[in-house]
């Protein structure tokens, strides 16, 4: 798949899309050209039929992502007023994985720390492996963590915890981050491939309209009451029981047979 930057690779395998996160002399920290190939990415694989889910991953085995490219820092977030035009870019990338309505998977092994835990938030499932570390530095740059990945954190792991990770800039084991609910679940490295597997492979044999309206009901629940869609959710409903996949899944399940579903 081609895209703006090599620091972004994509490519379809089977009904998966990944993309990788392609910057491994810096730890796969992320600039401002990978936010805009993360959102071409987003948007090729939201097109594709075929593409039943993506996972990301980062390029090596130190991280999956070490935080934003600090080497652009004086350049590009120099002051009050670059730290915002550089948002308004970082945020375009952010708001293609945001509005992403196929499931989504972080793979994380190594680093994920900063910008690269915020990119893991806005994933669906998290899957890390047992030498996975996680953090937010925030406090030793004098940077604020937007509300954008503030909202992400504490919906995860709660605001004593958010809190708690923001004003010490403490590192977290893999499995410390399972145990707050940051992670859905922490597996050796030997073991992390098999595992992203394992979920995909069901994934891939799901109805992907009853994913679709879970996966978008879920969000709007999380929202204030008053920016509930409750029209969409609705529509997400109907159009799970007016689909071919519906009669399907009947079907297949009468004669005791697998369904096969066609997102139709």
């Amino acid at each position: 798949m081609e895209l703006s930057t090599k620091k972004i690779l994509a490519e379809n395998d089977g009904s998966v899309g990944r993309i990788i996160l392609n910057n491994p002399d810096r730890r796969n920290a992320i600039s401002l050209d990978m936010w805009q190939g993360i959102g071409e990415a987003f948007d090729q694989f939201s097109k594709n039929p075929d593409i039943r889910c993506v996972v990301m991953s980062g390029a090596g085995d130190k991280a999956f992502a070490s935080g934003a490219d600090i080497s652009q820092f004086k350049e590009r977030r120099s002051n009050a007023e670059a730290a915002e035009e550089y948002a308004k870019i970082s945020m375009s990338g952010r708001q293609k994985m945001l509005s992403f309505d196929k499931p989504f998977i972080a793979q994380i092994q190594g680093f994920c720390m900063g910008g690269g835990l915020g990119i893991a938030l806005t994933a669906d499932i998290r899957i890390a492996s047992d030498d996975a570390q996680f953090g937010v530095p925030a406090a030793r740059l004098s940077i604020a963590y937007d509300r954008l990945n503030l909202n992400n954190l504490v919906a995860l792991v709660g605001p004593s915890k958010a809190k708690e990770i923001l004003i010490t800039a403490k590192r977290y084991s893999g499995t410390e981050a399972e145990r707050m609910g940051l992670v859905n679940a922490c597996v050796p490295v030997s073991k992390l491939e098999i595992a992203i597997s394992d979920i995909t492979d069901r994934i891939a044999e799901n109805a992907p309209l009853s994913m679709k309206a879970s996966k978008l009901t879920i969000n709007e629940l999380m929202k204030d009451d008053t920016a509930y869609n409750s029209a969409m959710v609705e529509e997400l409903t109907r159009d799970c029981f007016d689909s071919s996949d519906y009669q399907e899944g009947q079907e297949a399940f009468l004669n005791k047979r697998k369904p096969i579903f066609k997102g139709l």
